[in-house]
């Protein structure tokens, strides 16, 4: 798989950008080779996160600014684990470590959709099918649409308005994941359009969760509801807030970004 992508900027003063567009070590993917850039060329500090995952982090001088980032990943030709059998855990037994992704952040309000989320899945079988029926609502009911979110939406404006993007359907579905004490946590990264049709939108990163069942993270996809193949994961958190592609503290204006996941016919062949 060939992933990447680029960023342009106006900074008008003095900035520091954090980004998020590497991949993890700890995922099924395998990092094989990458590259990555500055215009202008800029001395670049890196990190680790409180949740593993890999952070760049620069300050930026006054003018236009392009990021890019280009790597060459080997992905397993299969597609996700299916999780829907798998059993839901006690809270009792739940890792003291977990217990902090059954509760409420910044964008997946599950205190307040408690009530909901129980009227619509409460009869369903503990577990994977309920973590499962969960996504086919999300699915069937939120329509995806680009524009209709922002930096302040919630899983509670996403379930009012019934539209979002991938990022609102991973909220979404957390939430509900949350409100019935099984462990979730959003996750985003780069998703290849492999053995599916072609979408007419161009490119973008994706969201989607993993949920702790049985002894193990299993990925689930509520926007697309399906187990896909060639999934390269950037970022782990409780939700968006916590795994932004990148973050400015200063002013920086926002100019354009382009994102590829395809199969690399060089590799390939």
């Amino acid at each position: 798989m060939r992933v990447g992508c680029e960023f342009t900027y106006d900074v008008s003063g003095p900035a520091t950008m954090t980004v998020q567009v590497r991949p993890r070590s700890d995922a099924r993917h395998q990092l094989v080779t990458e590259s990555w850039s500055t215009s202008p060329r800029l001395p670049i500090d890196e990190y680790v996160d409180i949740y593993g995952n890999p952070v760049k982090r620069l300050v930026v001088p006054a003018g236009p600014l392009e990021l890019r980032y280009d790597a060459i990943c080997a992905v397993p030709d299969e597609a996700d684990t299916d999780g829907s059998g798998a059993p839901q855990v006690p809270v009792e037994l739940i890792p003291g470590e977990l217990l902090h992704f059954t509760l409420p952040s910044r964008y997946c309000l599950s205190d307040e959709l408690m009530g909901t989320a129980w009227e619509l899945f409460g009869q369903t079988q503990p577990g994977g099918m309920r973590v499962q029926a969960i996504c086919d609502w999300v699915h069937d009911n939120i329509k995806f649409k680009y524009g209709t979110s922002n930096a302040r939406t919630t899983a509670v404006d996403v379930l009012r308005d019934r539209q979002g993007v991938c990022r609102d359907f991973a909220h979404l579905a957390v939430t509900f994941c949350r409100a019935m004490n099984i462990p979730a946590r959003y996750v985003f990264g780069y998703l290849p359009d492999i053995y599916v049709p072609v979408p007419p939108e161009p490119m973008d990163f994706a969201a989607w969760m993993e949920v702790w069942l049985g002894d193990r993270w299993w990925t689930f996809d509520p926007r697309n509801n399906a187990r896909r193949v060639g999934r390269v994961l950037i970022g782990r958190g409780r939700d968006a807030h916590d795994v932004a592609m990148l973050t400015t503290f200063g002013p920086a204006e926002f100019r354009s970004m382009t994102v590829w996941a395809d199969i690399d016919k060089a590799e390939a062949a």
